[in-house]
């Protein structure tokens, strides 16, 4: 059977450290050296190449201009290989999954971002797991065709959708989640696949990467006793066009008539407000309470199940995309990437 090939991109991160235990110092590891230091790679079907940014990135200082990089490289080489693993640090990694789900489009091919919590060279590490299997899961194929075909990111023996991902614990092995979405492949003994969870495989379409992401966006997340000072400074930023509202339980907000005000006004200068719950699962229903019912008739977007990683990067691609104003509540609320309902 043919080998498939992969390709390995590190872009920064805990799982391209090594200990230098001469000096007790995290130093970055050569991945030249990748097969070398992980024999266990030999055993895997596939023939895996590597790359890695000039300067690997602390995943704290990732950018949209980073993003458009991972996608440029994945879309330079797609036809040389048959799937890509990003290697990511964990804290922004779920950003990065939803912003490249919307920048690869007809993507045919698996892309998984994974990482770890402590480098390649701890004696406890979790690198290892997560990058073999990652690298196995990139390589599965079925009648000739990937068995994944889109972004996805792998932690702890679970592979979830990217876009459907939030980073939940800073020490624990198991650091990611998807609440609105099941996972879907689950690492034991054996590879447990979901079929009936991954994206539909369409006909093949030529794989488009956009490059334009638009970052004059700006999240406000309501409390108790939000005043008028802080919603102005957000809403007077200068160039601000869109703004991801992270409301209480299924959409509901503060029903004061100033605030109201505030958003309305702001709404009819242009500015798009999505409506996202702060609710680590579960969607935004508007209209369900009083308390959601007039922001539904603001015609505040309705962010359903989607999580705030993925309302930020969505927007910034519809934004960076030339969607116009008046198309872009309908196309935001219509899932594009199987990022929402």
């Amino acid at each position: 059977m043919e080998k498939r090939n992969i390709l390995l991109i590190y872009t920064g991160g805990t799982i391209g450290m090594m200990k230098d235990y001469t000096s007790g110092a995290l130093k970055a590891f050569d991945f030249s050296q990748l097969v070398k230091n992980i024999p266990e790679l030999n055993q895997l079907d596939c023939t895996i190449s590597s790359f890695s940014f000039d300067h690997p990135i602390d995943s704290s200082n990732m950018n949209p201009t980073h993003w458009v990089t991972i996608a440029d490289i994945i879309a330079e080489k797609y036809n040389e290989y048959d799937g890509f693993v990003v290697l990511h640090g964990s804290d922004t990694m779920s950003y990065t999954a939803s912003a490249l789900s919307f920048l690869l489009e007809n993507l045919s091919k698996p892309v998984i971002l994974t990482g770890s919590q402590l480098p390649i060279g701890d004696l406890r590490t979790d690198a290892k797991e997560n990058l073999i299997t990652a690298i196995q899961i990139a390589a599965l194929h079925k009648k000739g065709k990937p068995v994944i075909q889109e972004v996805g990111l792998y932690f702890e023996y679970k592979l979830y959708r990217g876009n459907r991902t939030t980073k939940i614990n800073a020490e624990h092995f198991q650091a990611f989640a998807s609440l609105n979405y099941p996972h879907l492949i689950e690492s034991g003994v054996h590879l447990t696949i979901f079929k009936e969870y991954l994206l539909p495989q369409k006909r093949k379409l030529t794989l488009k990467s956009h490059r334009n992401m638009d970052d004059n966006v700006a999240i406000l997340k309501i409390f108790p006793g939000i005043n008028k000072n802080v919603i102005d400074a957000i809403l007077q930023a200068e160039n601000l066009k869109a703004l991801v509202l992270e409301t209480y339980g299924s959409g509901n907000a503060p029903m004061e008539e100033w605030f109201l005000e505030k958003l309305n006004n702001a709404i009819n200068k242009g500015l798009h407000i999505i409506n996202v719950t702060q609710c680590s699962g579960g969607a935004v229903m508007m209209g369900h309470y009083e308390t959601s019912s007039r922001l539904k008739k603001m015609q505040v977007i309705n962010g359903k199940d989607i999580t705030t990683e993925a309302a930020i990067t969505k927007a910034m691609y519809l934004l960076g995309s030339g969607v116009s104003h008046d198309l872009f509540k309908t196309v935001f609320e219509t899932s594009l990437r199987g990022e929402m309902l």
